[in-house]
């Protein structure tokens, strides 16, 4: 999937219900910081493709100076060193971090949640992990180099989400070669977030065909739920009809 990357960023530029970047909301000494896009490392991506640009929020991130700081995540993802950045000012902060999976935590976001001292989701919310991507070019030394180099960061995400759910590296390393979507339920059995949040449902979808095993939501595509709707109204008044002629017979 070589170009799977730019195809999460480009399919989803456009969504309506997307928070312009991201937001940070402070009332006393608890901070609310909204990752509700995509993630990406610079201002320059960000214009072009949309995104949270880890070089903005970073430093505005580095001004927290304790109390409690909550993340509010739905996103399907990005740069996972852009990621790996957000998640050490987060730890720098000296904060209690409640992260909450609003929606979609997946592949980058995830990064994020593994730096909070409790993660809670979303009734209905998705949790996915997988191994790196990247795009490369070059001689067999250059894509051999690049190969190693997700190797090494794919150990890296391991060892983090094995740090938080207390699973075992190589049931890891198995969820994440298989692209593992987790339910708000699997990821609480999994240990990999704390518990489903009271009385909370999930919000709105992203367009996640850039990856291989993503759920199928038809949240974006009014058209299809119409079809789908009208086709299981005929279907109910077909069965209808048909026990009312075995009725009548």
């Amino acid at each position: 999937m070589p170009n799977s990357l730019t195809k999460l960023l480009a399919s989803n530029k456009k969504r309506p219900d997307r928070l312009p970047q991201s937001k940070i909301v402070a009332e006393g000494d608890e901070t609310t910081i909204y990752i509700y896009d995509a993630i990406v490392a610079d201002e320059d991506t960000a214009y072009w493709w949309g995104g949270v640009a880890a070089e903005t929020l970073v430093p505005l991130i580095r001004a927290i100076k304790g109390g409690t700081v909550h993340i509010r995540i739905n996103s399907p993802g990005g740069d996972v060193f852009a990621a790996q950045t957000i998640c050490q000012a987060i730890r720098e902060t000296g904060a209690k971090v409640i992260a909450h999976v609003d929606g979609y935590a997946a592949s980058a976001a995830t990064v994020i949640a593994t730096a909070a001292d409790e993660v809670e989701i979303s009734d209905g919310g998705f949790y996915m992990i997988h191994n790196a991507w990247t795009w490369a070019m070059g001689n067999a030394n250059d894509l051999t180099a690049t190969a190693g180099l997700l190797s090494k960061i794919d150990s890296s995400l391991a060892a983090q989400y094995a740090k938080k759910s207390g699973m075992p590296l190589e049931e890891l390393r198995a969820a994440m070669d298989a692209e593992t979507w987790y339910t708000a339920e699997e990821a609480v059995a999994a240990g990999l977030v704390d518990r489903i949040a009271p009385g909370k449902k999930a919000e709105a979808s992203w367009d996640m065909s850039a990856y291989a095993k993503a759920p199928k939501s038809h949240a974006q595509d009014p058209e299809r739920i119409d079809l789908a709707a009208t086709e299981e109204h005929r279907a109910r008044q077909q069965q209808r009809i048909s026990m009312l002629a075995r009725t009548k017979s």
